[in-house]
């Protein structure tokens, strides 16, 4: 069985999903989503999903915000932009592509 924090390539996915469904999330409560989400199968590690934000932010998939919560504490929130919700499109189009073809080969072997 994979370790359990190895995305294997999926990270962007998961993040694009989590905020399409549920906006204005942090860091930490993305990564408590994606391991609850998974059945506590799948877990982001803080050093893999916090420069994957970055780079999503960059690339105009997500916008994120400063604010300050209910306790005085800063906190990053994102959200899925347009641009993010069509890569969102493509990255499941290509999910659903690989995930068919290791399917064919396991019932080939």
């Amino acid at each position: 069985m994979p370790k359990a924090d190895s995305l294997q390539g999926s990270l962007d996915l998961l993040v694009l999903k989590i905020l399409s469904r549920r906006p204005r999330l942090h860091g930490y409560a993305i990564m408590t989503a994606i391991q609850s989400m998974s059945g506590e199968v799948l877990r982001a590690e803080e050093g893999s999903l916090y420069p994957a934000l970055h780079r999503m932010e960059e690339a105009g998939w997500i916008r994120a915000e400063w604010v300050t919560t209910e306790t005085g504490r800063r906190a990053r929130l994102y959200e899925l932009t347009r641009a993010g919700a069509k890569q969102l499109d493509l990255e499941e189009s290509r999910w659903r592509a690989v995930t068919s073809a290791v399917n064919r080969v396991l019932r080939m072997a």
